[in-house]
């Protein structure tokens, strides 16, 4: 089954670029697939246990475990713990840019935004994790979603959040903590996969066109992405297309036939099939509960 999890979600907004997303009360085991963006992206569990892979290394994370993903980076998540329930907070490093070219900007700022410096996957790994700790309680805490705010006060809460990831910041680097790129990573090949097939996940797509496509076998490439992305090729593509249903579904009102198709199933009823055994409920009842929220 897939979760209906928010990772598939515009982040932030123009006006405030900044978002959080709190997950909790998940009544089953899930992965979140393989993905990438341009935003950082921070992981900070609350309680129970979450796998974390960032370009490849993999990581069991605990209560109170910190994860920086940087811009681009391959990553995914999942977990086993029904009662796991943790924050991920997303934003441009440009949030965080006085966009004056000082030397602030020049060493610091501008490498981070450009992949020539890098967060620390790992929040134990820096002197100053509990500092960091405390920095995301109280972010989590200004960005509060169920708060409603005048103006003044919104323009207060983008200050407050600019001075604490600042702050954060600040407490790696004092620690000497941010990290040089490694040299020689594979992940170039596997990003250039994932957009081919964002590219095409809505046309007829088979393993043996991603095979093509990238001059492998079908069987390397399938044992690659198993390997690589931790789930098969259909499953993946299977997910991007759910997703766009997903969407449109809920933000359109064409029919089921056509989202069928625009989302790259071969036919409705295939369609409808794998949404209800994806979400238990099918395509229209879920159009309905959205409208009815």
């Amino acid at each position: 089954m897939i979760p209906e999890l928010k990772e598939d979600v515009t982040h932030g907004t123009k006006q405030y670029p900044y978002d959080q997303y709190y997950l909790r009360d998940i009544p089953h085991a899930f992965q979140i697939p393989v993905h990438w963006h341009e935003e950082m992206e921070i992981i900070y569990i609350k309680e129970g246990t979450l796998h974390v892979r960032i370009e490849g290394r993999d990581y069991e994370g605990k209560k109170n475990d910190m994860f920086f993903v940087n811009p681009r980076e391959l990553h995914l998540m999942g977990s086993q713990d029904t009662g796991v329930r943790y924050y991920t907070l997303l934003f441009p490093l440009l949030f965080l840019s006085f966009q004056s070219m000082d030397d602030l900007e020049r060493n610091l700022f501008l490498p981070l935004r450009q992949g020539q410096l890098l967060f620390p996957a790992k929040g134990s790994d820096c002197k100053c994790e509990q500092e960091i700790r405390r920095l995301l309680d109280e972010i989590i805490a200004v960005n509060d979603k169920r708060k409603k705010r005048s103006q003044t006060e919104e323009m207060q809460r983008q200050i407050q959040t600019r001075i604490l990831l600042l702050e954060m910041v600040q407490r790696i680097a004092k620690e000497d903590g941010f990290l040089l790129p490694e040299q020689g990573s594979n992940t170039n090949m596997q990003r250039e996969m994932l957009d081919y097939i964002q590219n095409h996940y809505t046309e007829k797509l088979t393993l043996e066109d991603l095979a093509e496509e990238f001059h492998l076998s079908p069987k390397y490439i399938s044992r690659y992405f198993k390997q690589h992305f931790s789930l098969a090729f259909s499953s993946y593509v299977m997910h991007l297309r759910l997703s766009c249903a997903k969407n449109l579904l809920e933000t359109t009102e064409n029919s089921v036939t056509e989202i069928a198709l625009l989302s790259g199933f071969p036919n409705v009823s295939h369609f409808i099939r794998s949404f209800r055994q994806a979400y238990e409920i099918s395509p229209l009842q879920y159009r309905k509960k959205k409208a009815d929220v």
